[in-house]
């Protein structure tokens, strides 16, 4: 990454994001985007801005912790979009944007009359983003949706779970984050192709279409079997794999469990397994030796392991068995990953200094660039960035900003 002004640039440095989003969907989407360096500006409205601001752990002079988390890097302006002069104001920025996603509920951008017809005629080679729940054209096209919506009709919930049990809702939020990341690939498709042919492109992802993505394997169960992809709990959903699963650890809390799986296509795991545990009078035996044998006889291997893990705590047993080249991993809760020093040390975790809510400790973006993390910087206070961004991008003086505030606008 260069440098300017003694900051690291990203790679999307000089992109330009009018950032309309709310919530988790759009926002997890615009993050990415701030934090590989791209201007984002977040458009809020100017009583309470974004809904996410005031989620629990909210109080009057601290945004909520799940707004921090997911407006990172951005900058803040307020906009009443329902004033003549703020909906202008949206529609200068717009044309001087290279990117621009909201994801209100169906029909309200076009509503604001901030629809792509009207974006793009003020600036044709604009990226036009809009992330909703329902695909168009779809029968549930104006249907409201959440990521608890998304997972439930794009056929998450359907694979997660107990076997005998009802579906469950996964913990990762894949309806909205996992929307984001699949539209933040597209923008960024979108940019380059631009940089060749100056003309910009509309994209639109449905939330319950982008789970489609994340259930790929269960398609290939349902293409072999003609049935529904089952739910297999903690098991693989293809099946025919023992031992794998997750298995009890000392001292028995909510959280002392280690996964442990061997590969199908290398018998040296379940040999190495054996040998950890203090089975090996157990290699060559027929009723273990094959996979076939270890699925038919499952219960006996899963008990063998469980009364070796039980004896242990979840990361040495670990640490035995990943030294041993079988795959194992701890079942590891978020408080131990937040307090983790391995995830500070390497920046995969950062502590920001948010000038209301004080230090605060969040993920970054995963993927180093020239071995270095992003850096992050803390999610914009309410209108914090609105003189800045409005005298850069639209040559206003603090006079005209001033007024614009005296005329409810901002």
């Amino acid at each position: 990454m260069s440098e300017a002004n003694g900051r690291p640039q990203g790679s999307l440095a000089g992109v330009r994001v009018l950032d309309l989003t709310q919530f988790e969907a759009g926002p997890s989407c615009t993050e990415v985007l701030a934090w590989l360096g791209a201007e984002v500006v977040k458009v809020e409205n100017p009583n309470g801005g974004d809904p996410g601001r005031l989620t629990p752990g909210a109080d009057a002079d601290r945004a909520s912790p799940y707004f921090l988390l997911f407006n990172a890097n951005k900058k803040s302006i307020t906009l009443n979009l329902k004033t003549p002069r703020g909906l202008e104001i949206a529609k200068e920025m717009a044309s001087r944007a290279d990117v621009f996603i909201e994801n209100f509920a169906p029909g309200a951008i076009e509503r604001l009359g901030l629809g792509y017809d009207v974006v793009h005629g003020l600036n044709p080679g604009i990226v036009y983003a809009q992330v909703k729940g329902f695909g168009e054209g779809s029968p549930y096209q104006n249907y409201l949706a959440f990521d608890m919506i998304a997972q439930a009709c794009g056929g998450v919930m359907s694979i997660t779970g107990d076997p005998a049990g009802p579906p469950v809702k996964p913990g990762a939020t894949l309806g909205d984050t996992g929307t984001g990341m699949l539209l933040a690939i597209s923008i960024l498709a979108a940019l380059f192709r631009r940089k060749d042919t100056g003309v910009g492109e509309r994209l639109d992802v449905a939330m319950q279409d982008a789970m489609l993505h994340y259930i790929r394997v269960a398609f290939s169960v349902t293409e072999r079997s003609g049935a529904p992809a089952p739910r297999a709990g903690a098991k693989l959903l293809s099946g025919g794999n023992a031992p794998c699963g997750i298995f009890p650890c000392a001292p028995g809390g909510a959280n002392d469990f280690i996964y442990v799986y061997t590969s199908r296509a290398n018998r040296a795991h379940w040999h190495r397994l054996l040998r950890v545990i203090g089975r090996e009078e157990l290699i060559g035996d027929p009723r273990y030796e094959e996979v076939a044998a270890r699925v038919e006889n499952e219960a006996e291997v899963d008990e063998m392991i469980a009364n070796w893990t039980r004896q242990r705590d979840k990361n040495e047993a670990m640490r035995l068995m990943g030294e041993a080249g079988i795959p194992a991993g701890a079942v590891r809760d978020t408080k131990e990953l937040r307090e983790d020093p391995d995830f500070l040390r390497r920046g995969m975790m950062q502590v920001v200094d948010h000038p209301a809510n004080g230090p605060f400790t969040m993920p970054g973006w995963p993927v180093r660039h020239d071995g270095e993390t992003l850096p992050i910087e803390p999610a914009p206070l309410l209108g914090q960035h609105n003189t800045e961004v409005l005298e850069q991008w639209l040559g206003m003086n603090a006079a005209q900003v001033a007024a614009l505030r005296e005329e409810g606008v901002l």
